[in-house]
């Protein structure tokens, strides 16, 4: 066992741990060089940028650029949180990633239980095919497809709708149904690309568990209970995780492509929000102000999730 040094509390490498992790290096220098290309444009296009967050604590002004601009101390914050449309945006923000969570997460997980415990193989690739399709498709074609669909006059649902009573009824434009909308929508682009993910996490799943459950008298549904799903929870765990660390930054393209004034109330998001005070009204500090809110509480977001994830044993991101 190597000797460890502590000074002031820090941990000190010994000569012989520096010998080993530059001997590490030197081994592994061809994987080294491989991650070389990530960390470069890691830091070209996430880090270096991050000094325009500077804008948020100054009077910006586009002639005299970000460091020639006088500072303006919290003021952009004050005027954030005094703001009652802030309030707004932040509620419609995190009740659409709260349904999307409840609504929408469970479908890949089914689909990939589905998809695994069907035993014809034409089937099964078909199936999978058909279901990744809406993945490849932008927003802007998901949305025509959908404003088609919904129209009460000439979508393929407007006899349901008739029948329902709801014959003059424009979905995508009333408040009532615009954010089921939004999550049926992302659901169908994604649920068949994200059971991607659980369809990999079961067939990791070891076979000799299953014919155990088969031995005890396991029905289907009892191995897909007791084996497949206690077999993937660390996959769910961590997916969640994600899921909460995003639940500030909603699709913005989505919105974007559906929504309207006559949904502003219940559609507008922090996202929308930015981009319609940013680049409309050219308030730019007001704007990167509410920005950087949004990626602090998000950052809180994850690593209260991540630290929940490690009090229950379950994986973590560090």
């Amino acid at each position: 066992m190597p000797k460890v040094e502590k000074i002031n509390n820090v941990r000190v490498r010994t000569p012989s741990e520096r010998r080993n992790w530059l001997f590490d290096m030197k081994r592994d220098y061809d994987l080294y060089l491989l991650l070389l290309p990530g960390v470069l444009a890691l830091i070209i296009f996430k880090f270096l940028p991050m000094y325009g967050i500077l804008i948020a604590f100054k009077e910006f002004n586009l002639f005299d650029g970000v460091w020639g601009s006088p500072w303006a101390g919290f003021k952009y914050f004050e005027e954030l949180f005094n703001d009652s449309k802030f309030y707004t945006v932040l509620g419609n923000t995190l009740l659409i990633n709260f349904y999307k969570l409840v609504f929408q997460f469970p479908l890949p997980i089914m689909l990939a239980l589905m998809i695994n415990e069907a035993r014809n193989l034409m089937f099964k690739r078909v199936t999978q095919t058909i279901t990744y399709l809406p993945h490849f498709l932008s927003w802007v074609i998901i949305s025509a497809i959908f404003i088609n669909v919904l129209s009460p006059l000439t979508g393929i649902l407007k006899d349901v709708f008739a029948m329902l009573g709801m014959s003059n009824i424009m979905m995508i434009a009333d408040e009532r149904f615009f954010r089921s909308v939004l999550v049926a929508s992302a659901a169908w682009k994604e649920t068949g690309w994200s059971s991607i993910i659980y369809l990999s996490a079961i067939l990791a799943v070891d076979p000799q568990l299953y014919e155990a459950a088969k031995m005890d008298g396991a029905g289907k549904f009892r191995q897909i209970w007791h084996v497949t799903l206690p077999g993937i929870r660390s996959v769910i765990v961590f997916i969640i995780m994600l899921r909460i660390g995003a639940a500030l930054g909603n699709d913005l393209e989505q919105v974007l492509m559906f929504y309207s004034p006559f949904v502003y109330s219940v559609g507008d998001v922090i996202g929308t929000y930015v981009y319609r005070i940013g680049l409309g009204q050219f308030k730019y500090s007001f704007t990167t102000a509410l920005g950087l809110f949004q990626s602090l509480i998000g950052m809180g977001l994850i690593v209260g999730a991540n630290y929940v994830s490690k009090k229950f044993g379950e994986r973590s991101l560090w």
